[in-house]
């Protein structure tokens, strides 16, 4: 692949994710999030099982330090709670309360609806989910799907 072609994709890519950083920056300061600390609520999913803090660093990126900085945050603001895993007494598992999945939905619908992205087509949505989570298979991560 020529060198130009791939770079014009990556700047493509990062363009979009700072603009949609950038767009979604005001909604976030209304809910009193950071874009880490955001990230790690959208990173808790109501619907599966309270994760551990284990997982939650593993969907973020992010270092245990760092984690337990950014749940300290959501603890304080009451979106969260840490618990002790009821399978593994030594770890803790991370629940929403009633206003973290209220917080957490207002964050997801915000950043889907500045999002670049929205303005595809269902279409091209999935062409580019799929060839997004190609790339991520090649270097080893995990489908997010």
């Amino acid at each position: 692949m020529a060198r130009s072609i791939l770079e014009a994709a990556v700047l493509a890519h990062h363009t979009a994710v700072m603009q949609a950083n950038d767009r979604l920056t005001a909604a976030l300061a209304e809910h009193g999030l950071t874009h880490a600390t955001a990230q790690a609520l959208w990173a808790i999913d109501p619907d599966e099982a309270p994760p551990s803090m284990k997982t939650i660093a593993r969907r973020v990126f992010c270092n245990a330090p760092n984690l337990s900085f950014v749940m300290k945050q959501l603890t304080g603001r009451g979106l969260v709670e840490r618990t002790v895993d009821p399978h593994d007494r030594r770890s803790r598992v991370v629940n929403l309360t009633d206003d973290g999945r209220r917080v957490r939905e207002a964050v997801i619908e915000a950043a889907l609806g500045t999002s670049p992205l929205a303005r595809l087509e269902p279409d091209e949505l999935r062409e580019l989910a799929a060839l997004l989570n190609k790339a991520l298979q090649s270097l080893g991560e995990p489908d997010p799907a």
